[in-house]
């Protein structure tokens, strides 16, 4: 998959199979439509395009409330994710206010005809674009004989069936359902951070942690609580335990992220790591003091292993 971020970089193609969307986490929803995308390419013997945006069309066109959005995969991220398939250009275009402004119209002839060269176009049933998203499927079908291209729609029953949206992954993330989202995304949720120093309290009980700060401010936290996790670093996976929240037991206020990884003995303060969310343990408990809290740590080791274990 070659990935273009200029569109003066885009190359010249013969018969460009296209879609577009923000595919925030490439959900089994998202996977649909990049399916048909695929089986139209193959059928006409042509090149596939996926079209994207960052930042985020809301970090651009609700400025004023950015906290609110969680995403569930950066740009880096949902470019891993989508080379996952045999897509051949996945062109993503800045979001801007001018790019936002763009009528219907326009969008078609600059980005799919000028640009692209697009002879299909897929897209998802509630796929819109365009300024105040005006452009729709009746729009494109009213106007594709005009442009010279071929427009199919993927139906609601082709996508609604699999039950998944970006909002429902969200929803399960945020109330700790590890195993819906991971089923829904087809795969377990991620994040990536840096490891800094913290308290070091672990080091006193026998479990030593990794506190992790993550590095897009907008990438969806997971629920307080317990997690089985893999954790890769320096591209190697090993187990772990993860724990989300404020660390009551010991007089903790502020939410981390801190990760305990099994058989690991690294100085890895600076780097980057990413925590695979593999299942959820347990709620996030205020212990009568650290004897307690070694007691409960030990068993969370015990059911994060078997849960990994599962899983291989």
């Amino acid at each position: 998959m070659k990935v273009i971020r200029d569109l003066a970089d885009f190359p010249v193609l013969p018969h460009a199979v296209v879609t577009s969307g923000t595919f925030d986490g490439v959900h089994l929803g998202h996977q649909k439509i990049i399916e048909r995308l695929l089986e139209i390419t193959r059928a006409t013997n042509g090149q596939s395009v996926v079209v994207t945006y960052w930042p985020h069309p809301r970090l651009v066109l609700q400025a004023q409330d950015q906290s609110s959005l969680q995403l569930l995969s950066t740009i880096d991220e949902r470019i891993e994710q989508l080379a996952t398939f045999p897509i051949d250009y996945l062109l993503i275009i800045p979001f801007t206010q001018e790019f936002a402004g763009l009528t219907s119209e326009a969008y078609i002839r600059k980005i799919l005809l000028a640009t692209i060269q697009t002879k299909v176009f897929v897209i998802g049933y509630d796929h819109r674009f365009g300024k105040g998203r005006e452009g729709s499927f009746a729009y494109l079908q009213q106007h594709a004989p005009a442009f010279g291209f071929q427009v199919e729609e993927i139906p609601a029953r082709d996508i609604d069936h699999v039950a998944v949206s970006s909002t429902k992954i969200r929803k399960a993330l945020e109330s700790g359902n590890i195993a819906t989202a991971n089923a829904y995304l087809e795969r377990p949720y991620s994040l990536s951070g840096t490891v800094v120093r913290g308290r070091q309290l672990g080091r006193t009980i026998g479990y030593p942690t990794a506190n992790i700060v993550v590095s897009d401010l907008h990438k969806l936290i997971p629920g307080q609580g317990i997690y089985a996790v893999q954790v890769k670093v320096n591209n190697q996976v090993y187990g772990g335990m993860l724990s989300i929240g404020t660390n009551p037991t010991v007089g903790g206020t502020e939410q981390t992220i801190e990760v305990n990884i099994f058989s690991f003995n690294q100085d890895i303060y600076e780097q980057e790591i990413t925590i695979y969310f593999i299942a959820y343990i347990r709620e996030e408990r205020n212990l009568p003091g650290l004897e307690a809290l070694k007691e409960q740590l030990h068993q969370d080791q015990d059911s994060a292993l078997a849960l990994l274990n599962q899983t291989k």
